[in-house]
């Protein structure tokens, strides 16, 4: 009978202590940071370019961590996503006019619409959430991952036109067009 007693003091020593801890972490935790989400911003990384002629396309294939923190003053939960994301973009033929084409024997000139992103997502595959962390005194927040990967969407596609994903696919989209137009018998191919 002592041993039980002694095991349950002992047992109840161990989690007033733990309690106490994580009591103390999270009071420094909410009088450093002001209540609310939190989303700190890490660098994206190019991990791939594709050429993707048939569609007039560019595909990055890029890497992102993202950290995102609800933090209020009786816990936090916390998400930390390693993100990869694809971001594709192009030109879009269909918006081409009549007028946007003039042909003269066997010149063609063309004036195409600008590059843009056609489509960015995350690859389910491939990312994954490395630690998601509920406080004792809050409730899993099922909507924080999903905040977390549109988050990452958002800056992945903001970090694939900051390097320039535009002026590749509209490079690779002339370059494209012009062979096209060269194999059907065009000699001369001008962009304006």
């Amino acid at each position: 009978m002592r041993r039980i007693r002694s095991f349950a003091w002992t047992l109840t020593a161990v989690i007033v202590l733990v309690l106490a801890a994580y009591l103390t972490f999270a009071t420094a935790r909410w009088l450093n940071h002001a209540s609310g989400l939190r989303f700190w911003n890490t660098t994206a990384v190019v991990h791939e370019v594709q050429s993707l002629s048939d569609l007039v396309t560019v595909k990055y294939v890029m890497n992102k961590v993202v950290v995102l923190e609800d933090v209020k003053w009786y816990g936090e939960n916390r998400v930390l996503l390693l993100a990869q994301g694809v971001v594709k973009a192009g030109i879009d033929l269909k918006k081409l006019q009549p007028e946007d084409i003039s042909i003269s024997g066997k010149k063609i000139s063309l004036h195409l619409p600008p590059a843009q992103i056609t489509d960015a997502y995350l690859d389910d595959s491939a990312s994954q959430v490395i630690d998601h962390t509920t406080g004792l005194l809050r409730a899993f927040d099922k909507d924080l991952e999903q905040i977390a990967r549109q988050n990452a969407v958002d800056d992945i596609a903001r970090a694939a036109r900051r390097a320039g994903i535009l002026d590749e696919a509209e490079k690779r989209g002339r370059e494209e067009l012009q062979s096209f137009f060269k194999r059907a018998g065009f000699e001369s191919v001008e962009f304006r």
